[in-house]
């Protein structure tokens, strides 16, 4: 019982880190945006993953777009783990879209 409880308060963070993933396979004509409808938990859980994860993981994508904006072919790339730094660092209540898309706001 104690397992199936431990499994679905782990179950956000799989999917933020999920999409984080696809987010970096392809980050190219995609922007995240802020879901209106977040509550109290995607803070909390916010502020767990910084701790934990995020800022490792904004920090990993710092040194590597500063060495990748080194060289010219690397450009586009380095600016592609600019862009994954917010998300890398609260990825809960972020929903990842189509910049062509209505909604895509910054």
């Amino acid at each position: 019982m104690w397992r199936d409880r431990e499994r679905s308060e782990t179950i956000p963070f799989g999917i933020a880190a999920f999409r984080i993933g696809v987010y970096a396979l392809w980050p190219f004509g995609y922007t995240t945006v802020e879901r209106r409808d977040a509550g109290a938990p995607s803070c909390i859980g916010n502020v767990l993953w910084l701790i934990l994860a995020g800022w490792w993981l904004a920090l990993a994508h710092i040194v590597t777009g500063i060495l990748l904006c080194i060289t010219i072919i690397g450009i586009p790339f380095g600016i592609a783990n600019f862009k994954l730094i917010p998300v890398s660092l609260l990825p809960l209540g972020r929903e990842i879209v189509r910049t062509d898309e209505p909604f895509a706001t910054r």
